[in-house]
């Protein structure tokens, strides 16, 4: 369920009203499904490494010091740990701004505040009260958007309150597809580059949860390729068919999403069906993005503490950060994650739209370079298992390596273009231009760097002196076998369930 709907938050519902304006509803659709299918061949990869051996602190950052050289464990360890860092206040941030659209007396500030202690809170606590409540979070995002297609459905034939039947008139008026920067072909194709750009943020850093929940879940080696084979449905109906169904009940040109607001206001869903003349559900789609920011903001916090947990594990942290609490939990690493919720209260001085676009542009590098990163760990690990003759993989894919390899491709491109716009005369401003890039140079002095420390270090481990066995003995002894359910169909279920 967390691989279902753990990091989906305000980037999809909120984000991808201003992505629509951008690119309108060809090119926003086409972009999801493209990057829907580079996110895929990445988790298939890296779900491949996971499986294989997942230990406790199990983390992409940890895949790579082990499968590649300490230098990438290093580099990739602290991207994480500042880049999921900074987007939990970007969530906090989303959903005091989703809060603000019924006008509240109060000041955004308390909202904040609130919401803080909440997700600080859950994850000081031991790890299966993370779990339940993400289960359930998670549980509502699902149920929310599956109301969401349906409703979006049955605007398409003209069930709203005026029997309107929508189809794909947006389509046709203002167009499938927007210009932007310029005008014509070039036009188009510029808003068709800033679309697949924007369209990466709602994916930013949902496959690594699935690696980081492998070291602490039950039977890991047989649950996380379980986890892969479904992602596949999460991707086409939940991120798809929200873009196909925003592309149906809200025109791109719509001034709530043009005008480049952040708040709930500017949620393609909430647009659409108030223009449909549907009363209260605005206000109820506007509580479950708040939910979702508020599970997002817990997923978040949860990757940053842990990658800083891992990065000390493997020597490239402080050793107090891999201190724990009887029950598990990595306190002093939860606390240090902790601290970049403050940055939550730059929204109460600043312009929200202004302060929203800082955190996507800067975390939409951090995330390419993540999966960059991600493609080459796989690759390596599969050069270590053919070196050594190892056939027993739990998970293995028949995209790879090839996915890995068009994966790098895509995400090197993205990365290169996030910021392309700043470079136009009337939109250049430095402060755009530092968030879009500022996260390549940051990476690549901590690589370096570590590259410079570790002087004699090869830069990549011959596949040969890979470690690919210490740990594998305390794994498999603590597999538990596939329970066997006898009896009728209804059992079955409630087991299941349970």
């Amino acid at each position: 369920m967390i691989a279902l709907g753990g990091t989906i938050g305000t980037g999809l519902f909120v984000g991808s009203g201003q992505t629509l304006a951008r690119g309108g509803p060809a090119f926003i659709l086409g972009s999801y499904i493209f990057m829907s299918f580079l996110i895929f061949c990445i988790v298939s990869a890296i779900i491949e490494v996971a499986a294989y051996l997942p230990t406790p602190g199990s983390s992409m950052n940890l895949f790579g010091y082990r499968y590649v050289s300490r230098s990438l464990g290093f580099a990739m360890g602290w991207l994480y740990f500042y880049s999921l860092g900074i987007l939990v206040p970007y969530e906090i941030t989303a959903a005091g701004l989703v809060i603000e659209y019924w006008n509240p007396p109060v000041n955004i500030a308390v909202w904040i505040s609130i919401m803080i202690v909440v997700i600080v809170g859950l994850n000081a606590l031991p790890v299966r009260f993370y779990g339940e409540t993400e289960f359930w979070f998670a549980g509502t995002k699902v149920i929310m958007m599956l109301g969401l297609l349906m409703v979006s459905f049955i605007l398409f034939w003209g069930g709203g309150p005026s029997h309107d039947r929508l189809g794909f008139r947006y389509w046709q008026e203002p167009g499938a597809a927007n210009t932007y920067l310029a005008s014509g072909d070039t036009g188009r194709f510029l808003a068709l580059l800033s679309t697949l750009v924007l369209s990466a943020f709602p994916f930013t850093f949902a496959p690594e949860l699935l690696v980081a929940t492998g070291g602490e879940m039950e039977s890991p080696r047989r649950n996380l390729p379980t986890a892969a084979r479904r992602y596949i449905y999460r991707l086409i109906i939940f991120y798809v068919g929200c873009v196909l169904a925003i592309s149906v009940i809200c025109p791109s040109n719509d001034p709530a999403i043009t005008s480049g607001g952040a708040g709930a206001g500017a949620s393609a869903f909430v647009v659409g069906i108030k223009n449909a003349g549907i009363d209260v559900l605005d206000s109820i789609i506007n509580a479950g993005i708040i939910i979702s920011a508020w599970s997002s903001g817990n997923s978040f916090l949860y990757l940053s503490s842990r990658s800083l947990y891992a990065l000390a594990l493997s020597g490239n942290a402080p050793r107090v950060f891999k201190t724990c609490s009887k029950s598990g939990v990595p306190y002093y690493a939860v606390a240090a994650s902790s601290l970049f919720c403050g940055l939550a209260y730059l929204n109460v001085a600043s312009s929200s739209a202004v302060v929203f676009n800082w955190f996507v542009n800067l975390t939409n590098t951090s995330g390419f370079i993540s999966w960059i990163c991600c493609g080459i760990v796989y690759l390596r690990f599969r050069k270590a298992c053919r070196a050594q003759n190892i056939t027993d993989l739990p998970y293995h894919s028949w995209l790879q390596p090839y996915g890995s390899y068009m994966a790098i491709t895509g995400f090197t491109f993205l990365c290169l273009i996030n910021g392309f716009n700043v470079f136009w005369p009337q939109n250049w401003n430095a402060s755009s231009f530092l968030t879009a890039y500022i996260g390549i140079p940051i990476f690549l002095v901590i690589y370096f760097g570590h590259r410079i420390w570790a002087w004699h270090d090869p830069w990549a481990y011959r596949p040969e002196d890979v470690d690919m066995q210490t740990g594998m003995a305390e794994v498999l002894a603590e597999e538990i076998p596939p329970k066997t359910i006898e009896g009728p169909w209804w059992k079955k279920f409630s087991l299941i369930w349970q």
